[in-house]
């Protein structure tokens, strides 16, 4: 049975203006260019440059008399033909593909090379091979990772020969081809494990070798990999010995044979097409004799306008009786393109003043920091201190530092990096976390190699700096920071 009944809600919502504005502040600098571009290629009522400003507005007031006159005279004359045959057809409509003027085109220049399959598909030309080995080597060489391995199982090829191929084959003619495979080069590529990258690195290696002092060592680097490749793996250099029977000087100079190989081979027959990734800063900080000057980059305050030609046109239909639906339509999407365009330009000036206003309390709040450049200078702060400070919303603050960076004298930064946890030491003071993980750097920089520090001898080291923290947050700390545990740094 229906019921009606009588609710009272209260609901916030969020305006078209305001999703906006939280999805600018969210995107980098080049992220920005890239979404000005696409709003100036979808709205042809916005323009670049600065606004355009009427010179004879305030020159002559016989002459808007008269053109006022003109106006109400053609206001029953004026028709839509009449009007599109005007002179004064919107810019946007005369080029093509909505670019520039030819001289004024710039083009961004790239590079193209070849893949990494295709380095390795060359050299199989090279080769003298059947129909049949060729069409294997070339979809084992499509399988190969970006590393350089072939990971997948060779009977699972063969099943995918059959049904994708229709190539009947076995895992004997697989692996005969994979061996021509791995004596291309880079060394390495092919190798289905760690173990068998390394051996085919050494064993090439060798025979290319003529010093007799370099083949033993070699030999001895292979049966390092070949009978104690687990010991290896874990750095138990006294098993090795024990097991092979030879002193640590010999160990030493076979182990400097191994570390010397490249265990992603793949990786080096790539660098050539790997591109590399330029991060443009959003703000720029100067320290002029201690004082801090701050600027936001030219490329996140644009010069953008609303088009004077779409601004014409809309007084122009106001003007004029509009009583056909095509006139009324045209009218809408006019005034639509022309309001986009406004609150477009109001979105960016607004993510313009909210990221000065953040970035300059995190100049202040971490000012000694931004001096000196040391991250032990680097205060305990959240993102609820500068939300604070601003008068914002936690969620607008982070939308800002997540993806911002800032260029200073001592290198760019990523400006989520100055937030961090406080911890108090034995005498209270509160410190941050990143002085923590600076201290634990330098100690584990220092350390002996031969002897390196455990988790345990780091915490005991903490404490005696006042701080005071357990084994299992040093190790936190440690893998935050990318540094395996001690004996995986121990060296020879």
């Amino acid at each position: 049975m229906l019921k009606l009944s009588l609710q009272q809600k209260l609901l916030q919502k969020l305006s078209p203006q305001q999703i906006q504005l939280m999805k600018l502040l969210q995107i980098p600098t080049i992220g920005l260019e890239q979404r000005i571009k696409e709003e100036l290629e979808i709205n042809p009522a916005l323009e670049e440059g600065e606004p355009e400003t009427d010179e004879n507005s305030d020159t002559d007031e016989d002459f808007e008399t008269n053109e006022e006159k003109n106006e109400e005279k053609s206001r029953d004359d004026f028709s839509l033909d009449e009007y599109i045959d005007d002179d004064e057809i919107p810019a946007y409509k005369l080029s093509v593909n909505n670019n520039p003027e030819p001289d004024e085109r710039k083009e961004i220049p790239f590079s193209i090379g070849n893949t990494f399959q295709e380095n390795i598909s060359s050299q199989l030309g090279l080769r003298v091979l059947d129909d049949k080995s060729f069409l294997i080597a070339e979809y084992l060489i499509g399988n190969l990772d970006e590393d350089g391995y072939l990971r997948r199982e060779l009977s699972a090829i063969v099943d995918d020969l059959a049904f994708s191929q229709n190539l009947i084959a076995s895992e004997a003619e697989l692996l005969e081809v994979l061996m021509v495979i791995q004596e291309f080069d880079p060394a390495g590529i092919g190798a289905r494990s760690l173990q068998e990258c390394l051996l085919i690195q050494l064993r090439r290696k060798q025979r290319e070798t003529k010093h007799i002092s370099n083949v033993l060592t070699l030999e001895l680097a292979i049966k390092i990999i070949d009978k104690n490749f687990e010991e290896f793996s874990k750095k138990h250099y006294d098993k090795i010995a024990k097991n092979l029977d030879i002193n640590e000087e010999v160990l030493k100079e076979a182990m400097q044979e191994i570390l010397h190989l490249n265990p992603r081979p793949g990786n080096s027959a790539m660098d050539g097409q790997k591109s590399t990734v330029q991060v443009i800063p959003d703000f720029i900080l100067v320290n002029n004799e201690g004082n801090l000057e701050l600027s936001l980059n030219s490329r996140n305050a644009p010069n953008l306008r609303v088009s004077k030609s779409y601004n014409d046109m809309l007084e122009h239909y106001s003007k004029a009786r509009l009583k056909d639906k095509e006139k009324k339509e045209a009218v809408s999407f006019v005034k639509q393109k022309l309001d986009t365009a406004k609150w477009f330009i109001d979105a960016i000036q607004q993510r313009q003043q909210t990221l000065m206003i953040t970035m300059d309390a995190i100049l202040n709040y971490q000012r000694e920091y931004f001096l000196e450049g040391d991250e032990t200078k680097l205060r305990p702060m959240i993102l609820k201190d500068i939300a604070e400070i601003v008068g914002m919303d936690i969620s607008t603050v982070s939308r800002v530092a997540n993806s911002k960076y800032i260029q200073t004298p001592f290198g760019t930064k990523l400006l989520k990096s100055f937030f961090s946890e406080s911890l108090s030491t034995d005498s209270g003071e509160e410190v941050s976390t990143k002085e923590v993980k600076k201290i634990l750097e330098e100690c584990i920089a220092a350390e002996k190699k031969s002897k390196p520090l455990t988790d345990d001898k780091l915490t005991k080291i903490l404490k005696e700096n006042g701080y005071n923290i357990a084994r299992r947050t040093v190790a936190k700390y440690r893998e935050q920071l990318n540094i395996p545990v001690a004996r995986l740094r121990k060296e020879l």
